[in-house]
């Protein structure tokens, strides 16, 4: 058959071919159509192709089966040669007897078949045309693929539901067996971590969507992930690297909040630090550590601030974890949790407090951050505020007042509230607030006392217990003398009450201790005699 070379091609500016225009339109549905207009025209035509799949690779393939009627389908050329089928409308209505589209359908069937290595082949020559090889059904055929037999061997692992996020390696044990069985099980669960460092960004996204429908255990995902971020990022330019972190972020994201550890996340935040992220991206990695806000560490915290700042460490994105942390999700914290992060609060504080440029408002918005139930004593706070106030000596009289309202001074200790009184870097009005909360404490463990001894002692000691119980009204009388004190009593005088009441404070909780270790030996014996006295019988009147 002669060949007539009558068609100019040019496939994505890469290629120019000259061809047959009868046979290669016979083949195809979308230059049959082109042409059905153009009958009669006896001189050369061109067409040009922009986004021509797989280039001109793709059209040479394409070329082979026209002239041919067939050409040898194999999983390195099946993408190009289905996509181009599908992009050239190579099906029935084109050609009954050969048409392409048929021919890779019926091969892609077989992909049940194909090994790993033909399976990644595929997938990688489907990046190279990502949109056609989607819209054309081969992209998603070969990843049902990869992810199915994937979901197979971590279902056998036995690590599969009990591996930790912490645990980047195993832990071998000193028995020989466990040890082997460990590394096995560790070997089934990401044996195939390296093979899928040849997919793009965009195919590990596909590829995390799919393994996460399928329930492979979402530890597993998430090493994956950071294996490939750590894998991928050594050698890539700026912008890879942003879209790399802004993918595995993206990821880790639609993951239980618990499949990756708060210090992986602290390193991918490190990492980002110096790239262009997206905002969507960076607020979700803040809010995915905010989340484990309680598995941090003073270190992890201590962000260097943005540039064109003056703050030494980035006190606002501390407030967006802190934000973060309360909301959880909109479920509640519970009481353990929120302790964690008010004690590293507190360290937190105290390491900010020096920096000479940190705002009052900062500091006072660290301090309010978290609800006052989250700590059960405020002398650490105490003591943070205290080193604010020394480094910043000019601070103005109302800006100390607004961060001392952050301090409940109930739970601050006897001793601190004796530092606070002869504190003259703090306010006048903090040391009566401290003083008059001593004394409520005060009052209300004489009460306890009084209470307990009159219901507790025996008969033969009341007249004791009366006794002591006058000397103890006296001296409540003595230490109370300045329940409502006047704000212009003399500091030293101030003092004096407050030392008396540490010391009361102080033999009041000893004796306190004492009296809860004799009702417990008390209602223990009362327990027995109860028991001894239903057991006996009743004597006859």
């Amino acid at each position: 058959m002669a060949v007539c070379c009558d068609l100019e091609v040019d496939v994505n500016g890469q290629e120019t071919f000259m061809v047959d225009k009868k046979i290669i339109t016979s083949y195809s549905g979308r230059l049959s159509k082109l042409f059905g207009k153009s009958v009669g025209i006896k001189k050369n035509l061109k067409v040009i192709f922009h986004d021509f799949p797989g280039g001109a690779e793709g059209f040479e393939l394409m070329l082979r089966f026209c002239y041919n009627g067939r050409i040898h389908i194999t999983p390195s050329n099946i993408s190009l040669l289905h996509s181009a089928a599908q992009f050239m409308e190579m099906n029935k209505s084109a050609s009954e007897k050969h048409n392409l589209l048929e021919q890779t359908e019926k091969s892609l069937e077989e992909i049940k078949y194909w090994t790993w290595q033909e399976l990644l082949i595929a997938l990688k020559q489907c990046q190279d045309f990502l949109l056609i090889a989607n819209s054309a059904g081969v992209l998603g055929r070969c990843l049902d693929s990869l992810v199915g037999r994937l979901a197979l061997t971590s279902g056998s692992s036995p690590c599969a539901s009990t591996s930790s996020p912490d645990s980047s390696s195993v832990r071998f044990s000193s028995d020989t067996r466990s040890t082997e069985s460990l590394k096995n099980s560790f070997t089934r669960s990401n044996w195939w971590f390296e093979d899928l460092l040849i997919l793009s960004p965009k195919l590990v996204e596909m590829v995390t969507k799919s393994m996460a429908s399928r329930n492979i255990d979402h530890v597993i995902i998430s090493k994956f992930l950071l294996f490939y971020h750590q894998s991928k990022s050594s050698a890539a330019t700026a912008d890879e690297k942003c879209k790399i972190v802004e993918t595995i972020v993206d990821m880790l994201y639609t993951l239980d909040q618990s499949s990756v550890s708060c210090k992986s996340l602290f390193g991918l935040l490190r990492v980002s630090l110096s790239l262009n992220l997206s905002k969507s991206s960076r607020s979700k990695l803040e809010s995915m550590i905010g989340y484990q806000m309680d598995q941090a560490t003073l270190d992890n915290l201590l962000v260097p601030s943005p540039h064109g700042t003056n703050y030494l460490y980035d006190v606002n994105l501390v407030l967006r974890f802190l934000k973060a942390f309360i909301q959880r999700g909109g479920f509640q914290v519970s009481l353990m949790p929120m302790q964690k992060v008010a004690s590293l609060m507190d360290l937190y504080m105290a390491e900010v407090a020096p920096d000479p440029c940190l705002k009052p408002s900062k500091f006072l918005a660290l301090a309010k951050a978290l609800p006052d139930s989250a700590r059960e004593s405020q002398d650490k706070m105490y003591r943070a505020i205290d080193l604010y106030f020394e480094v910043h000596a000019g601070l103005s009289e109302e800006d100390k007042i607004k961060i001392c309202c952050a301090l409940n001074y109930e739970k601050l200790s006897a001793e601190a509230c004796l530092h606070l009184s002869q504190n003259a870097k703090f306010p006048s009005n903090s040391a009566v607030h401290a003083l008059i909360s001593q004394q409520f404490k005060v009052k209300s463990l004489l009460h306890t006392t009084n209470n307990y001894k009159f219901e507790n002692d025996p008969p033969c000691s009341f007249n004791k217990t009366e006794k002591k119980g006058k000397e103890d009204e006296a001296n409540e009388q003595i230490i109370l003398y300045a329940g409502k004190p006047d704000l212009s009593v003399d500091n030293e005088k101030l003092r004096a009450h407050l030392q008396v009441m540490q010391c009361r404070v102080m033999e009041l909780e000893k004796v306190c201790q004492k009296m809860q270790t004799q009702m417990a030996k008390i209602m223990k014996s009362k327990v027995s005699r109860h028991s001894n006295a239903r057991s006996l019988p009743k004597l006859c009147s």
